[in-house]
């Protein structure tokens, strides 16, 4: 198919965009609408294409965009996209009649038509459409790319993703994926009765992870406030109130850096279920990954950026043990605070001076050891100092019954057994007062009516929290968060500020 040359200046740019114009006008002074109000559609590309026996000599209306056109006789193909792929379709003079093939001939790539016409294969055997009549829909008034080379800036890709959409197939599935993704984890929870919550958005205190967050101002309240840096703490309340088992789908807001892995806007899902402990939270995430695998992928077994990924089965290991097992450093036995330092140094790896065991253990893992663990792998027994929300460990009050899990060298989710002495926690949270007096201002800060909630008695529960974006990078084998994200933020052009 002949395809549309992308313009190389804004010069040329302007000069299509006028010939777009005049052939709007054109449509115009023809008494034809150039931007439709309503089509009705029966069938989509991909209908036609699976089940054309059914369907031959059948009339059809369908409706989408044309990416490409070929012909400028007395007959002409061209393609047409919808959302579920692309179709051949023909124009024919003594078929339209010459008042309609004049019409065709107003059309550009990237025009969105509507076609009625009948089903057939072409001589070399390709499903295409004959048009018996079309309608304008929607004038294109820009050109578009041209596809195979025309949107790889990855920075125009993510400013204006209508365009990545349009001429990128790829990227139209990753997104649809991503709804099926985020379908098959709400049927998951449901299935298990779980009870799907909102929560505010706009907290008066930071809370429930350590992160940096947004500011904004209540103008009414005349208050100060924070976007939520994780739906934890109210999730909780709920668990307080008697509503058994909860989960949230929604945005959180972290006021970071970006890279490959974090954008400061992005989408997690928190699940909180009484009478549950880790353990069973690590179950239920090991089944939910594979569940959600299986119902969008059809298979456990994945490849991404390629390593080969078997989602069915995830290795447990305590994070002593994979420190050891990568560095060679034993904390299992480290009772004082200069042997931690020592190891820390030998590792080139920084820590603060006000830094524990468990935290110089935590720094090491962080620097040496996440990166490692390719393997889908449960790292379990956290550090206290690191874990301000989960329950001390019964046997070790040093460590908490807590887990992450990884896979690719990523954290994918973090679950734990929570906290629910309001004594300790409270304990816990002035801790946290004193790192941020440290500078360390991802601290938590202290929050009197969460403690107060506890008090009232929060049943043992289980917690889990997993990274929408990373689970659909990972299913989608996308390499950044940002090829998951519809519209990441960017930096702002110095011609728009």
């Amino acid at each position: 198919m002949a395809r549309q040359q992308t313009p190389e200046t804004p010069q040329d740019i302007n000069e299509l965009v006028k010939v777009r114009r005049d052939k709007m006008q054109a449509f115009i002074d023809k008494g034809i609408e150039p931007f439709g109000r309503k089509y009705s559609v029966t069938h989509h590309a991909q209908d036609i294409l699976a089940n054309f026996d059914a369907l031959e000599e059948k009339t059809v209306h369908i409706a989408g965009r044309l990416t490409a056109i070929r012909g400028h006789g007395k007959a002409s193909f061209a393609v047409l996209a919808d959302i579920t792929g692309d179709i051949q379709v023909y124009f024919k003079l003594d078929v339209l009649g010459e008042d309609q093939y004049a019409n065709f001939r107003l059309l550009d790539i990237g025009d969105i038509i509507g076609i009625e016409g009948t089903v057939f294969k072409t001589h070399r055997g390709e499903t295409t459409v004959k048009v018996t009549g079309f309608s304008i829909e929607a004038k294109s008034l820009r050109p578009l790319p041209e596809k195979f080379h025309g949107l790889k800036d990855v920075e125009t890709r993510y400013r204006q993703r209508y365009l990545d959409l349009i001429v990128n197939p790829d990227v139209k599935r990753t997104f649809i994926c991503r709804t099926k993704i985020i379908q098959a984890v709400r049927r998951f929870l449901d299935s298990r009765n779980f009870l799907e919550v909102e929560t505010p958005v706009m907290n008066s205190i930071a809370g429930g992870a350590n992160a940096r967050p947004f500011i904004t101002h209540h103008n009414a309240l005349d208050m100060d406030m924070y976007l939520r840096i994780a739906t934890e703490l109210y999730l909780k309340r709920l668990i307080v109130g008697g509503l058994e088992r909860v989960y949230e789908i929604g945005r959180i807001f972290r006021n970071e850096g970006v890279d490959n892995r974090h954008n400061p806007e992005f989408t997690s899902v928190e699940t909180y279920q009484s009478f549950a402990d880790y353990n069973e939270v690590m179950d239920m995430t090991e089944a939910l990954i594979a569940k959600v695998a299986e119902d969008v992928l059809g298979t456990t077994s994945i490849t991404y950026q390629g390593a080969e990924i078997d989602l069915s089965s995830i290795r447990r290991v305590t994070m002593a043990d994979v420190v050891k097992e990568a560095t060679g450093k034993d904390f299992s036995s480290v009772t004082a605070i200069e042997q931690a330092r020592s190891f820390a140094e030998e590792l080139k790896v920084p820590y603060e001076q006000h830094h524990g065991i468990g935290e110089i253990m935590y720094q090491i893992f962080d620097e040496k050891v996440e990166e490692t663990l390719i393997a889908p792998t449960f790292v379990t027994q956290y550090p206290t100092a690191v874990s301000p929300l989960s329950k001390r460990n019964k046997e070790n009050p040093d460590f908490v019954d807590r887990f992450e899990l990884f896979i690719c060298g990523r954290e994918l989710a973090n679950g734990f057994s929570e906290l629910n002495d309001p004594i300790d926690q409270k304990k816990r949270f002035v801790d946290q007062q004193n790192q941020r007096e440290h500078g360390d201002d991802e601290a938590h800060m202290m929050d009197e009516d969460f403690i107060t909630a506890l008090e009232y008695g929060l049943a043992p529960t289980g917690g889990l929290g997993i990274g929408i974006d990373r689970l659909v990078m990972l299913l989608t084998d996308s390499p950044s968060i940002r090829d998951v994200i519809l519209f990441p933020h960017m930096k702002t052009k110095p011609s728009e500020q």
